[in-house]
């Protein structure tokens, strides 16, 4: 069996510096926008609260699935995988299938307002 502590700590630390590093590169694009004289109402987009609420509904859908899934998956006799493969899998797929749900809703949802 393997420790997962230095694996989370790894990505912790990289996500940290790529985090850092892409808020800086943003604010000095934003203030640069700025001073061209850019409106400061392109930064914030026009989506409504209710498609964030529906893409975190989903999401966490998605991982509360993957969680039973992969509990199944590592108890039951006919599967037996680790458990650690199991939930972190099953997490991971049911999630991303969410998230891709909520991309072709949302992209319907504003196809349909387009039309009106």
């Amino acid at each position: 069996m393997f420790e997962l502590t230095p694996i989370l700590v790894l990505l912790i630390i990289f996500g940290s510096v790529v985090l850092i590093i892409y808020l800086g590169i943003r604010r000095k694009e934003r203030m640069a926008m700025l001073e061209k004289g850019v409106d400061a109402s392109v930064f914030f987009s026009p989506k409504k609260k209710n498609s964030l609420s529906l893409k975190y509904g989903l999401l966490l859908i998605g991982v509360a699935l993957g969680i039973l899934i992969g509990k199944i998956l590592a108890t039951t006799e006919a599967f037996m995988y680790e458990e650690e493969a199991a939930y972190f899998s099953m997490i991971f797929l049911f999630g991303g299938a969410a998230l891709i749900i909520h991309f072709f809703l949302d992209k319907r949802m504003n196809d349909e307002e387009m039309k009106k």
